[in-house]
Formats: structure tokens, sequence, C-alpha cells
């Protein structure tokens, strides 16, 4: 997986969504996933859909 730099921000503003997720970054599961670097593993995420 190619390697993207990480924007570090406290404040994020996004119009028109859908609707977002909370959950915690797994290896494995029975839910659907998004590709994200193992560095992330065991960390709490907001999946937001657009």
């Amino acid at each position: 997986m190619k390697k993207r730099p990480l924007k570090v921000q406290t404040h994020l503003e996004i119009d028109g969504i859908k609707g977002f997720l909370i959950r915690k970054v797994t290896k494995f599961g029975t839910s659907a996933k998004v590709d994200c670097p193992k560095a992330y593993l065991g960390r709490t995420v907001y999946l937001v859909i657009v």
C-alpha cells in the first residue's frame, strides 16, 4: 500500500455528508473493511460517508 502523509488537525468541516461511523481498526472481522495502514491497528477512527 502506498504511504500517504497524515495531516494532523483538530477541526474538520464537511458539507453534504450522509452519515458517519466510529469504529476501532481491526485486523480481521466479518464486516466491511476500509484499507488502512497497520500502524493504525487498535485506534479509533471516524469513517465519513459522503
